[in-house]
């Protein structure tokens, strides 16, 4: 096959960056192929693009190294070695096997697309990786963790209304920071989200919740608006979107305030949300939904958690555990 089929529109300069330098000239345009189609066709969500691009700019990288232009270069030994140096890295398995899927998706595409007849990964199996089970704050924690320090800013009140709207409804942090003040109903106590692959579900949350968010909205907000307008229900100092990156502070500066000894997370609360729903009977089809979960085999890893919680307790009460 010849480099000529490479040689394709490129995508929007909007897409993704293009680190050109460590791809393979007859690459370049095979990836952008790629990557637009993973965005116009499969809807994937920008953290798991971006996930994408890495992996396959690591492996273009590893190519140019190898002086390698074409996928029909591309030799078993080849792979063996690439593989090699990522475990040297002392990458984690579940690392290299993303990294490893990546690749695999991207060489399908090119095959089903006619832009080569060879996928080097086709006969590569994935690293095998064990069950992660996620990890949950317990009850108390959670109460100690939403408890507000005694004197309060309007930056404050912003943080642990975040935190109790997080808990009450399970979103990820992606989806907590950008949520559209018209998306949160607090009449009929509904957020409305657009999740991965573009998906849009609808989470209730309770009146608590609901009477913490009225507060920020009358207090706070507009304090840190300062007549300014935006259309985001929590806003940044400067009136715009939080980023993921300073609600993850948010949760752990709130952990260590709280006295949490633990590593505590945007998703772990988002696990604790599950987790505490399932442990009090809600069934599992309803925690599915309302985590955004495309497979239900996803939302099964809870009930994990609930076994292990009274395989402790067997062991702790009964008299010959």
């Amino acid at each position: 096959m010849g480099v000529d089929f490479f040689l394709c529109r490129e995508p929007a300069a909007h897409l993704l960056s293009i680190s050109r330098q460590s791809i393979p000239q007859q690459f370049q345009s095979a990836r952008s192929l790629f990557l637009r189609y993973l965005i116009t066709e499969r809807r994937l969500a920008d953290n798991t693009i971006q996930a994408y691009q890495a992996d396959i700019d690591i492996f273009f990288s590893f190519l140019r190294q190898q002086r390698i232009s074409t996928p029909e270069e591309i030799q078993s030994t080849t792979l063996h070695t690439f593989l090699e140096q990522c475990s040297a890295r002392q990458l984690s398995h579940r690392s290299n096997a993303r990294r490893v899927s990546s690749l695999k998706s991207f060489f399908s595409f090119l095959q089903a697309n006619n832009i080569t007849n060879h996928n080097p990964f086709a006969t590569v199996d994935l690293p095998r990786i064990g069950s992660h089970l996620p990890k949950a704050l317990s009850l108390k924690e959670v109460t100690k963790l939403l408890t507000p320090p005694a004197v309060i800013t309007p930056q404050i009140q912003r943080n642990y209304t975040m935190l109790h709207l997080l808990y009450s409804t399970g979103l990820r942090v992606s989806e907590l920071v950008s949520i559209p003040l018209a998306a949160c109903n607090l009449s009929s106590c509904f957020v409305r989200v657009i999740g991965k692959g573009n998906k849009e579900r609808l989470i209730p949350f309770g009146v608590p919740a609901r009477e913490i968010v009225e507060q920020y909205l009358k207090t706070a907000r507009p304090l840190i608006l300062k007549g300014r307008r935006s259309n985001i229900l929590f806003v940044s100092n400067r009136g715009r979107a939080m980023s993921r990156l300073r609600f993850w502070q948010i949760i752990k500066e709130a952990a260590q305030a709280a006295g949490i000894n633990k590593s505590v997370s945007p998703h772990m609360l988002r696990h604790s949300f599950a987790t505490h729903l399932l442990t009090h009977g809600a069934d599992l089809r309803s925690v599915q939904l309302m985590l955004g979960h495309s497979d239900i085999a996803t939302t099964q890893i809870y009930t994990h958690i609930d076994q292990d919680r009274l395989k402790e307790l067997h062991k702790k009460f009964h008299p010959r555990g």
